[in-house]
């Protein structure tokens, strides 16, 4: 199935502020795509392994994860999780923490995971990565090996410092590794449209970055903190809510 011409369609996650539903947005706008009966592949590059574990996934349990695919040699496929009616996964673990310093030994360490995840293209429609809430080799790897980027953004004040040095990493790769490279647009997450301030920093952001703002924004809701610990996302766990609603709008929109 082509998208655009792509096969498939990769999109990077990334914002290197953390506590922005980065995490939840990738397990759940990689549920709503498999729902809409794409084929989808979650690639976790975050060391703390919070996709891994929100997916019921114990990084502790696992012999094998994506580093061992960028630094050890090991077969991407040898490391695939498939999810119970959900998308696959490669896992990540704690030892991730090390992986930029390791990848930066290596010849061309820009491009680690595009070569890495080139062997599994052909089986999935879309693949989403997980990038680390840093700036690092890893962020750069994800950024290197998309077809595009979305940030998510929480609907604050402070929120958007560091959305520039983001947009700056972004212009790099699109000069240097990856001129493909397209910003899909900000994703404002946590959203709470009941105060003024959220709905005035929501008014601010396509200005302030002259960047496309997607559409729905994400309500702000306790449901999202619970699902990771029953290892589903709230497609699952509270299905006719409006952040399950919101999700399931964002993947229609996308495909």
């Amino acid at each position: 199935m082509r998208h655009n011409g792509r096969v498939p369609r990769t999109l990077a996650v990334a914002n290197q502020k953390g506590g922005v539903a980065k995490t939840t947005t990738v397990a759940t706008l990689g549920a709503a795509l498999t729902e809409l009966g794409r084929r989808v592949l979650l690639v976790d590059l975050d060391p703390q392994a919070c996709l891994t574990f929100s997916l019921g996934i114990d990084p502790e349990d696992l012999d094998k994860s994506i580093h061992h695919v960028l630094l050890g040699g090991v077969k991407a496929r040898d490391v695939l999780v498939s999810v119970d009616d959900g998308p696959d996964l490669l896992p990540a673990t704690i030892e991730l923490a090390t992986a930029d310093l390791e990848l930066a030994r290596e010849a061309g360490p820009e491009q680690v995971l595009r070569t890495t995840l080139r062997p599994l293209a052909s089986a999935y429609d879309w693949i989403i990565v997980d990038c680390p809430p840093t700036l690092g080799l890893l962020t750069v790897n994800g950024l290197s090996a998309a077809s595009d980027v979305l940030i998510p953004l929480q609907c604050e004040t402070l929120a958007h410092r560091g959305v520039g040095q983001l947009l700056d990493t972004v212009h790099d790769v699109q000069r240097l590794t990856n001129p493909g490279l397209e910003v899909l647009g900000v994703l404002p997450t946590l959203y709470d449209g009941r105060t003024t301030h959220a709905r005035t920093v929501l008014e601010t952001i396509a200005d302030t970055y002259s960047l496309t703002v997607l559409a729905p924004a994400i309500p702000k809701s306790i449901r999202f903190a619970e699902a990771p610990a029953v290892g589903h996302t709230i497609l699952t766990t509270a299905p006719s809510t409006p952040g399950a609603t919101a999700y399931r709008e964002l993947a229609t929109s996308l495909v």
